[in-house]
């Protein structure tokens, strides 16, 4: 198994303040670079990105990963971090995101910031009927829009990485991972800090909206808008204002 080169977790050292940043469905460590570098230079948090299972490498790895495999790779993040720091936060892009609320009901967090996270995937059938339809074919299109034309910085958009395709399989792995954050969102008890383009039209901003009304139980949860950005909010034309946004989240909840 080779890593795509510059996609490859990364660990920035800091203070006693971890933040563990996850990535999103065929993406890679590298879409939540930017954000951990701003985080670590601006307050000096300590950063680990991770790589969920099959992500990264060939696509053919992530058709054999499970949506148990992806909250593990969490887990071993945050116990990899956890050595080093007192306290951690989950910032989660997209399914990132998705995970981040699940596994705070499992992991002792500070708080959580999700960007772009989907509340569920606009797919009618079940998940084994998904399955069933993997056997007969593989992959499918992401959109029906030309590659990059979401995407306001076109620049950045150049050096993005990602599968090319969804994987049908991993389809029905999100699914079922997406009702299981949803069944847990009312458990979700620390603080979390929601942030969606207006613009995403990968993952509806109505997505945000039925998240945040699930989470009748957190402590303090708050949700902002960005405009001028696709869907990978942390590498787009709005990531400035997404990195304040979470940066300005953690620092309340740090002197609360």
């Amino acid at each position: 198994m080779t890593i795509i080169k510059s996609t490859e977790p990364f660990f920035l050292p800091g203070n006693r303040t971890g933040i563990l940043l996850i990535h999103g469905f065929t993406g890679t460590p590298k879409e939540m670079r930017w954000m951990g570098e701003y985080l670590n230079r601006e307050l000096g948090y300590t950063c680990l990105g991770v790589r969920l299972a099959g992500h990264a490498t060939r696509p053919k790895d992530m058709i054999r990963s499970r949506w148990t495999d992806w909250t593990a790779s969490v887990e071993d993040g945050y116990h990899l971090l956890r050595c080093t720091v007192d306290r951690i936060y989950f910032v989660g892009l997209s399914m990132g995101g998705a995970l981040s609320l699940l596994m705070s009901t499992q992991l002792e967090v500070s708080g959580v910031v999700t960007l772009s996270a989907p509340y569920e995937i606009p797919e009618p059938h079940p998940a084994w009927q998904i399955q069933l339809y993997s056997y007969f074919r593989a992959y499918m299109p992401k959109t029906k829009e030309a590659p990059g034309a979401g995407w306001f910085d076109k620049e950045a958009y150049k050096d993005h990485v990602s599968y090319p395709l969804n994987p049908i399989r991993s389809a029905a792995e999100l699914k079922v991972l997406l009702e299981r954050m949803r069944a847990a969102l009312p458990r979700v008890t620390v603080p979390v800090y929601m942030i969606h383009s207006k613009d995403d039209r990968y993952v509806t901003p109505e997505n945000m909206e039925h998240i945040y009304a699930g989470l009748v139980h957190a402590t303090d949860k708050t949700k902002a808008y960005v405009m001028g950005s696709g869907h990978v909010v942390t590498k787009d034309a709005a990531r400035g204002q997404a990195f304040e946004m979470a940066r300005n989240f953690i620092t309340r909840i740090e002197r609360a």
